[in-house]
């Protein structure tokens, strides 16, 4: 392999695909980037069996083509010292590579392409719909905050993507809270659909980049291939079948709160300073007119409350909820004012954005109340 490439142009490419590099492996070849320069394009791979992320980048020359594992941290930290200059790459040896620049040059080891394992993609059976990179990485960033870690349930460990013929729903729940983001914006022939575990859905999220229109998804029964620009990811599937998250949508809940969004967010954080550590217990009584937010600790005597004038009709009632969990969902709505609907004391609360926002906001809420003394 022979190659001259713009250091920043390898370094960036590096970057994108090095979130799939393990920090151990039982496989030591998978601690390495698996290049394969063929004309002048260099393809550049990364995994850990379970997620793979490659990407092409063009070279300023490719003399010999051919292909090499070179060790990632090494690789990653020589050019992240490097100004931006181009860079000389070629074996040297039947183990090692020279790294050259202007002022001078680096030899590393690297192993036969050979040993490193093949990456299983989609099947011919791969069902496919195009995904607008905004809506999808908002979607994520909206939902994946409330997925689970169940060993005994692992598909709660994932989003759900429920694809219908006029729109698409990602879904999350840890039982206590369930999310769902629904977007117009993705349609497909047929119903289908699939979970994608958090840590490849966090992943996805952070290297879409602003100037990506459109990510194409793949998926089968096991595996999903998300595709866009020059950059390729493909994971395992969450196997598993996700509970009926549609039959725990409350949908005759009375009781309704219309407040703004960012003051119910700061009076929960304030009023949850002094409640207990263990438990974050909070309680709010609603009257018409007026929300009281309180919170104490009777272990250390501490106590808080707060009254806001807000916008409530339906009957008076008192009902506790885990402050972690309801700012959580306050932090990750984007609308300016919001709308709570509550049966009673005992049943979940709905949380969506007001009426007059329903348009542009696309996610809802739904969270399990606790029991108050």
């Amino acid at each position: 392999m022979k190659l001259t490439i713009s250091s920043t142009n390898l370094l960036k490419a590096l970057m994108d695909v090095s979130k799939a590099i393990p920090s151990k492996s039982p496989l030591a070849i998978l601690e390495n980037f698996l290049f394969v320069l063929k004309g002048n394009l260099l393809e550049i791979t990364a995994s850990d069996s379970e997620l793979t992320l490659r990407t092409t980048v063009e070279v300023e020359s490719g003399e010999e083509d051919g292909s090499i594992a070179v060790p990632a941290r090494h690789m990653t930290d020589l050019l992240k010292e490097l100004p931006d200059q181009p860079i000389r790459i070629r074996t040297v040896s039947d183990s090692s590579f020279e790294c050259g620049w202007a002022s001078g040059n680096s030899v590393l080891p690297y192993f036969p392409a050979d040993d490193y394992p093949e990456i299983k993609t989609t099947g011919d059976d791969a069902l496919k719909v195009s995904f607008p990179a905004e809506s999808l990485v908002e979607g994520i960033q909206s939902t994946v905050y409330a997925t689970a870690d169940d060993e005994i349930r692992p598909a709660m460990n994932g989003i759900f993507f429920d694809i219908d013929i006029d729109s698409t729903t990602l879904v999350a729940s840890d039982s206590h809270k369930l999310i769902c983001y629904t977007t117009k914006d993705v349609k497909a022939s047929e119903k289908a659909s699939f979970i994608l575990h958090k840590k490849p859905a966090s992943v996805l999220r952070s290297i879409i980049g602003k100037d990506v229109e459109d990510v194409e998804i793949a998926f089968d029964s096991a595996t999903a291939q998300f595709t866009f620009g020059a950059t390729t990811m493909v994971c395992r599937l969450v196997v598993g079948k996700y509970p009926k998250y549609r039959d725990v949508i409350p949908t005759s809940n009375s009781n309704v709160l219309s407040i703004d969004r960012q003051l119910l967010l700061n009076t929960v954080k304030r009023v949850a300073v002094c409640s207990n550590k263990a438990s974050n217990h909070i309680k709010l009584t609603l009257k018409e007119g007026q929300l009281e937010i309180s919170a104490q600790d009777l272990g250390f005597a501490l106590a808080a409350y707060e009254k806001i004038i807000c916008d409530y009709h339906g009957e008076d009632l008192t009902i506790g909820f885990k402050s972690t969990f309801l700012t959580e969902i306050l932090a990750n709505m984007a609308c300016n004012t919001l709308v709570i609907k509550f049966a009673d004391a005992r049943r979940a609360a709905l949380i969506l954005p007001s009426e007059e926002e329903a348009d542009t906001e696309k996610v809802c809420g739904i969270l399990m109340p606790i029991m108050i003394q």
